[in-house]
């Protein structure tokens, strides 16, 4: 009989225990899953006029959490695709020209964001709509690519400008959103942000031509210099092949869910974090009046 009594205190406690920890995580959680989708737009010597919202996919991943009613903290991750052609343009010196490229990207960036009405004293009570600016630091990881013969042929090892660029560079995020409560612990958000590089090669096109006889390997030579391919001849060295004071840059405009984990790590928790469960909804105060517990 002892034992089973012990069992049914010990469950009893364990139980106990686990709600109180389900309610006072319930009501207190700072850590916020952030996921989105949505499109991503290349500036740079290859863009073309219109071209401010182009349909290339990216998809992102990331953390967010509140520090203060108004201000939160995000690190994020993103892979996405540029691409940029001389074909489609509509200036007659870029067709000839003929370069291209295409680059699958990723991007680790570390955001701080000021929100433009402050959240409530818990998490479920933000507002249904609300207005951010963002901006932070970050990184990239490019690798230009181009088709030539019916094969696909990185761009950087073959130095077409002579250049030994990194394929990692800083970027500097920055840009408006919008969210909107979609329900206790969901958030819509929609938010566009440019992003500013110190790289110029994205593209793998920057200054000017190479004399063609002065490559080693033949493929290289070749796309250096792409007029011969739409029969026309290969350019003096020295030719403006890109625009080296102008770094080139990149636009995610992005549709996310933002998730409220159930966990607490500290972040926007003011007033209690109720660690225990309130025993009766409502409470009678001496007069005999009925106040009603928030």
């Amino acid at each position: 009989m002892r034992k089973w009594l012990a069992f049914v205190v010990l469950t009893a406690t364990a139980g106990t225990a686990l709600g109180q920890s389900f309610y006072a995580i319930r009501k207190s959680r700072s850590m916020i899953l952030v996921a989105g989708t949505g499109t991503s737009t290349y500036f740079g010597e290859l863009a073309n006029p219109g071209d401010y919202i182009d349909a290339k996919p990216n998809i992102n991943v990331g953390l967010q959490m509140y520090f203060t009613p108004r201000i939160s903290a995000r690190a994020e991750a993103t892979w996405f695709t540029l691409e940029g052609t001389d074909s489609k343009a509509d200036d007659i010196s870029r067709i000839q020209r003929n370069l291209s490229f295409k680059s699958n990207n990723v991007e680790v960036s570390f955001t701080g964001a000021i929100s433009l009405f402050p959240n409530g004293n818990r998490y479920y009570r933000r507002p249904y709509f609300n207005i951010y600016a963002f901006g932070g630091i970050g990184f990239i990881y490019f690798n230009p690519k181009t088709e030539y013969q019916g094969k696909t042929y990185a761009l950087q090892p073959l130095n077409t400008e002579g250049a030994d660029y990194s394929r990692i560079g800083l970027v500097v995020p920055y840009g408006l959103g919008a969210r909107f409560k979609a329900g206790p612990n969901f958030n819509i958000a929609i938010e566009g942000g440019y992003r500013k590089t110190f790289t110029d090669y994205i593209d793998d096109v920057s200054t000017v031509h190479l004399d063609v006889s002065s490559f080693s390997d033949p493929i290289a030579a070749a796309l250096s210099d792409r007029r011969p391919e739409i029969g026309r001849a290969t350019v003096p060295p020295g030719t403006k092949r890109g625009n080296p004071d102008a770094d080139d840059g990149y636009f995610l405009l992005n549709v996310k869910v933002e998730y409220y984990l159930p966990w607490d790590f500290g972040g926007n928790n003011s007033g209690r974090t109720y660690s225990q469960k309130r025993s009766s909804f409502y409470r009678y105060n001496k007069k005999g009046g009925v106040n009603r517990r928030r």
